[in-house]
């Protein structure tokens, strides 16, 4: 039996892809420290894996988590623009030499793949859209550096040491068990908590700033197509639907899902936000095989519908 390591497995991305592990009878590991992820997020999966309770900062604990793994779905990361500005030192620990740990024990213990989430934050700001793989990047912000930084490191120990490394460019993940109630939460979760606790939510700038909006389930079903696909080397790949919506539409989304009746406040830009971000998904499709299967529309009605499930007026 095929078995996974989920670094930061009980985080939002990462508690999504053990589920999916486990519906397909996989043997999965998850190695998190619980600084962000949730143990509430394992809570039907934890008596199905091995848990091991550690940080990617810890040489050792990265070291036992990836011994006999198969393969490595390296999501542990401190996300988030504003907390890497705030705490760049941290931001850097994690996000690079918690990577690097990572790939030094996946050489030690010869696993056949490590796949690593990256961000598109790494394109910065360039007006320039669809993003392409092949642009040169251009960080505005300590975690875009980060995230690049550790693709690099994915690349070189692919060239260096015979690995297969895919880094996958996340644009702007969004759905269920994504934290609402953190100062550093991303803009649809705290939009849905504001709007379903009767509060006006605050978007940053006039609104028109857009965003390439991915569906949970499609960066799940593209990070096990990167496990499987017949590539070699250090491959780097966008991750989105090839489409975006502004954050007013985001909002209007909701709204009219929800029906506050509240507005939203506007207040200045936050500093290192890319104005727009939208992907060109072409390079992921032919190598992997990928599309994304559920759009805008269906992937708010789902989270929407979880939210409101899971009680998020007792949450914040």
């Amino acid at each position: 039996m095929t078995t996974y390591l989920v670094t930061g497995g009980a985080g939002f991305i990462g508690s999504n892809i053990v589920d999916e592990l486990l519906r397909r009878g996989a043997r999965v590991r998850v190695l998190d420290n619980f600084s962000t992820g949730r143990a509430e997020n394992l809570r039907d999966a934890m008596n199905r894996i091995e848990m091991i309770e550690g940080d990617v900062r810890d040489e050792a604990a990265v070291d036992r988590a990836v011994g006999g793994v198969d393969f490595v779905l390296h999501q542990a990361a401190l996300a988030s623009v504003p907390r890497s500005i705030a705490d760049p030192v941290s931001n850097n620990q994690v996000n690079v030499q918690g990577t690097l740990n990572v790939l030094v024990a996946a050489q030690k213990h010869r696993v056949k793949r490590v796949v690593y989430a990256s961000s598109s934050s790494v394109y910065g700001d360039s007006e320039e859209l669809p993003k392409v793989e092949t642009m040169t990047p251009n960080p505005k912000s300590p975690y875009a550096v980060a995230k690049l930084a550790a693709e690099h490191y994915c690349r070189v120990f692919a060239d260096l040491h015979g690995m297969t490394t895919v880094s996958l460019r996340y644009f702007n993940v969004f759905g269920p068990r994504q934290d609402p109630t953190s100062q550093y939460s991303a803009v649809i979760p705290i939009f849905v908590r504001c709007l379903l606790q009767g509060q006006a939510p605050t978007i940053f700038g006039d609104g028109e700033q857009s965003r390439d909006l991915t569906f949970i389930e499609n960066v799940v079903r593209a990070n096990l197509l990167a496990c499987d696909a017949d590539v070699t080397g250090g491959r780097v790949y966008n991750i989105a639907c090839g489409e975006r919506y502004t954050i007013n539409q985001v909002f209007q989304a909701l709204e009219k899902r929800i029906c506050s009746g509240l507005a939203p406040r506007y207040e200045a830009p936050r500093a290192g936000d890319v104005k727009h971000s939208m992907a060109d998904i072409a390079r992921i499709r032919r190598d992997l095989g990928f599309e994304p299967t559920i759009g805008f529309e269906a992937g708010i009605d789902a989270t929407v519908r979880w939210y409101q499930e899971a009680g998020l007026k007792t949450l914040g």
